[in-house]
């Protein structure tokens, strides 16, 4: 039975048989006898493949994944603190992204504090094509004010989501920035496939909160935060009245 999954897959990246059979290093006539659907590959093509065509590994061939297996392969690292994740992860991964970098967050002053490299390396990402969506907290929101409630600091949350738009508005003709006000079960930052959450617990700063670090694989973990993600894009506002996309 011909796997349809598989060809369309090839389509939809601009790959034939010749281009994929060489991307993968294997002759063309594997190729043909998968889209016949006579054998499946062995598990490392089966990912190599899923990885060039960019999709997941257990959509192109679904009775031959553990699924179980995957899903917690997505899960590359934890650490029980944000500022237990080892400093040159962030801006890494930023580096590395070529497609797609989604900011989810109140603020994330940390980032463009701690790291001198952050806006400089974003600018440069985003002039090389990558599409870049920053979501920060609402200042005239209500949520704003009710995680300074929470956290009993008067004002501070606030005081630095102003702090960090001073900073990204430079960036606005390049980036997409909107302004949310959602309560913020996670703070989200996506770099193509790979991603880290930082989880928000009551009473405690996002810094002394436990951080995850995902890879896509089958996109358990991985998809329902992007989910999220584009979840609070489609209700936020855009920044100084800009048109949305």
């Amino acid at each position: 039975m011909t796997n349809e999954r598989l060809r369309r897959g090839m389509l939809r990246a601009g790959f034939d048989i010749a281009s994929l059979a060489a991307s993968a290093e294997v002759s063309e006539k594997s190729v043909e006898r998968w889209i016949r659907g006579d054998v499946v590959p062995y598990p490392r093509t089966r990912y190599r493949v899923a990885a060039i065509l960019q999709e997941d590994e257990s959509y192109l061939w679904p009775q031959s994944v553990d699924r179980a297996s995957l899903a917690g392969a997505e899960l590359v690292a934890t650490w029980p603190r944000r500022s237990d994740v080892p400093r040159h992860l962030w801006t890494e991964l930023l580096r590395q992204a070529e497609r797609n970098i989604d900011y989810l967050a109140f603020a994330g002053l940390f980032l463009t504090e701690e790291h001198p490299d952050w806006i400089p390396t974003l600018r440069a990402r985003a002039e090389a094509g990558a599409r870049v969506r920053l979501l920060i907290g609402d200042p005239d929101g209500r949520q704003l004010a009710y995680r300074d409630t929470e956290k009993e600091i008067g004002g501070g949350v606030a005081g630095r989501v102003a702090a960090v738009l001073a900073y990204y508005r430079p960036l606005a003709g390049l980036a997409e920035i909107r302004l949310h006000d959602t309560p913020l079960y996670n703070s989200i930052y996506r770099f193509d496939d790979e991603m880290l959450v930082n989880t928000h617990v009551y009473g405690i700063l996002a810094a002394y909160t436990p951080v995850m670090h995902v890879r896509r694989v089958d996109g358990a973990y991985f998809n329902t935060y992007l989910e999220s993600f584009e979840r609070v894009w489609a209700s936020a506002r855009p920044l100084d009245g800009e048109s949305q996309v």
